[in-house]
């Protein structure tokens, strides 16, 4: 597998390696290590491993998972410790940037189809917001026609809470 199969699988399934949505910090850590940075503020809980960043929220003594963000263009400048060991060991080595159009074809591939985010009107600080029905993952991707060759690169992945409390 490769690094798109990474993405396409996220956007796909919003997961990673099949964690999720309500997953709690140990069962995230089990899939992808203990080496990240943990920001509390109150009740809520930021975990960055890089590539993968997740919010989490107490609630009676629990910390369910709220949000899933894959923050693909972190590996412009890091590939190597941005990359979780764990993504790395089962899709290799991930890219410095990737193209919307693989994206799509690879998502096509796993059955699903990608819209225009709803009321998407050309794009909104540089980048455009796309999402798959299927899951309700968000894509957004550089539009920014300023930067030679960074227009139509994948920014992001999200699962976003408002889509979790919709259709969870």
């Amino acid at each position: 597998m490769s690094y798109l199969d990474f993405y396409a699988h996220v956007a796909a399934h919003a997961d990673v390696l099949g964690v999720g949505i309500g997953a709690q910090p140990a069962e995230w850590e089990n899939k992808l290590g203990a080496d990240c940075l943990d920001t509390e503020d109150g009740s809520l809980l930021r975990r960055d491993y890089g590539l993968v960043e997740l919010s989490f929220q107490e609630e009676g003594g629990a910390w369910p998972c709220f949000g899933v963000s894959v923050q693909a263009h972190r590996l412009r400048w890091d590939t190597e410790s941005s990359v979780p060991t764990a993504l790395r060991g089962v899709y290799g080595e991930f890219a410095p940037s990737t193209r919307f159009e693989d994206l799509a074809a690879a998502i096509a591939g796993l059955g699903c189809s990608i819209e225009p985010e709803p009321g998407e009107a050309g794009t909104a600080g540089g980048i455009h917001r796309y999402r798959v029905p299927e899951s309700g993952v968000r894509i957004f991707v550089r539009a920014d026609e300023d930067a030679p060759g960074s227009a139509g690169e994948v920014w992001s992945l999200g699962v976003s809470p408002a889509w979790w409390r919709e259709s969870g």
